[in-house]
C-alpha cells in the first residue's frame, strides 16, 4: 500500500488568505522532508473556509518547490470546465514536476458548485463521461475527433502531451454507491470518500462490486483502490480521542446539514434525506469507530492493517486535519508519528 497526505488549505479563524497558503506549503514541505509518497489536492468552490479553489494552479507551485513527492489532485472536478484546457494544464504540470502527477477526476458532490459555473447539475454525469474520454484521447500520440453531447472536437492536436507516457495515473473518485461498478466497468482506479454514505466496514461490498464489474469488463488484474481517511495519531488513547473530537464533529455536522439540504433536489442519487439523517444522528464515539483512524501508533496500525485485509486497498490517502479546526503543531505531531511508527508497524 502506499500513502499520501491529503490536504484542503483551510483557512482558520483569524488567519488571512496567505496566512492559508503559507501553512499548508510547511505541511507539504515537512511531508516532502519524512519521506511520504504523494500529496493530494482537494477542490472547493465558493467556500470561505478553504482556499483551494485551484488546485492546478497549486499544483504547480508544489511541482517547483519539491523534488520528489508525487502531486496528486483528488479530485478535479471535470463537469465545471473544457476537457482540452485540463490536457493541456495537467501535461504541463507533469513536466514541471518531471513525471510526478497523479490525476483524480470525479463529477462533484454539491449542485451549488455546478450552478456556481453555469452547469446544470443534471448534466454533471453525462459531461464528466465525456470529458474522462476527451481527456485521455487529448494526451493521444494522433490527432482526434470526438462527437458527444456536451463536446465536440474535429482533428484536434493537443500539445504538450504528457512527461509519463502514456499519460499521469489517472483514479477516479466514488462517493455513491452505483459509482463503484461504473467506474469498474470503464477500468479505471478509484479514490473512495465513505465520509457521506459509508462507513468503513460497509465499503467491502461496493469495492467488491467495483471488482466485479472491473474483470466482467476484461480489463487485467483486479482494479486499484484507494480510500480517503481520517487520521490522527497521538501519545495515548485519550488524547487521540478528545483532541481531535471538536474538529470532527463540525465536520460531520457541518457535512449532515449540507447533504441535508438538497434532500428534495433533482437529478441527486441515493436518499440524501437519510443520509444526512444518519450523519448527523451519529455520535462522535460512532464517528470514532466507524469513520476514523484515531489513537496510539498501535491501534492505528491495528486498524489499517484491518482495513487493508478488508478492503484489498491498495493507496491510502489520509488527512490530518479533519474539520479543520486542528492546531498546526498537532497536525504535525501526528503527521511525524504516523510516518515514523505507524508507517514502519504495518503488516503490508
Amino acid at each position: 500500500m502506499e500513502f499520501g497526505l491529503f490536504l484542503e488549505f483551510p483557512i482558520s479563524e483569524g488567519m488571512t488568505p496567505t496566512d492559508a497558503f503559507k501553512e499548508s506549503f510547511s505541511l507539504v514541505d515537512t511531508a516532502e522532508d519524512l519521506g511520504v509518497k504523494s500529496v493530494w489536492l482537494a477542490e472547493y468552490h465558493f467556500n470561505a473556509t478553504r482556499v483551494l479553489s485551484a488546485p492546478i494552479t497549486i499544483a504547480s507551485a508544489l511541482a517547483a518547490r519539491t523534488e520528489k513527492i508525487r502531486i496528486g489532485l483528488g479530485v478535479v472536478c471535470l463537469p465545471l470546465g473544457n476537457p482540452v484546457r485540463f490536457a493541456e494544464e495537467i501535461a504541463t504540470i507533469d513536466h514541471i514536476s518531471e513525471g510526478r502527477v497523479e490525476l483524480g477526476v470525479g463529477r462533484g458532490t454539491f449542485p451549488n458548485v455546478h450552478e456556481g459555473f453555469n452547469v446544470p447539475y443534471g448534466e454533471s454525469r453525462g459531461r464528466f463521461e465525456e470529458s474522462l474520454e476527451v481527456l485521455v484521447k487529448a494526451w493521444g500520440q494522433e490527432p482526434f475527433s470526438f462527437d458527444g453531447e456536451f463536446f465536440s472536437y474535429n482533428e484536434l492536436e493537443v500539445h504538450p502531451k504528457p512527461y509519463q507516457q502514456p499519460h499521469p495515473p489517472v483514479h477516479v473518485g466514488v462517493t455513491s454507491a452505483e459509482s463503484f461498478p461504473i467506474t469498474g466497468a470503464l477500468g479505471f482506479p478509484i479514490i473512495v470518500n465513505p465520509s457521506r454514505v459509508f462507513t468503513l466496514e460497509e465499503l467491502a461490498g461496493p469495492v467488491r462490486q467495483y471488482r466485479e464489474a472491473w474483470q466482467k469488463a476484461g480489463h487485467p488484474g483486479e482494479g486499484h483502490v484507494g480510500v480517503r481517511i481520517p487520521v490522527y495519531v497521538a501519545e495515548t488513547e485519550e488524547l487521540a480521542f478528545s483532541e481531535p473530537a471538536d474538529s470532527a464533529m463540525f465536520s460531520a455536522t457541518r457535512l449532515g446539514k449540507r447533504v441535508g439540504s438538497y434532500a428534495e433536489y433533482g437529478y441527486t442519487t441515493g436518499d440524501w434525506a437519510a443520509e444526512s439523517e444518519r450523519i448527523l444522528g451519529m455520535s462522535y464515539e460512532d464517528w470514532f469507530r466507524d469513520k476514523v483512524a484515531y489513537g496510539t501508533v498501535e491501534t492505528v496500525s491495528e486498524k489499517l492493517d484491518h482495513l487493508k485485509e478488508t478492503l484489498g486497498a491498495d493507496l491510502l490517502i489520509y488527512e490530518i486535519n479533519y474539520g479543520n479546526q486542528i492546531p498546526l503543531e498537532r497536525q504535525l505531531n501526528s503527521l511525524h508519528r504516523f510516518n515514523e511508527e505507524v508507517i514502519p508497524q504495518l503488516s503490508f
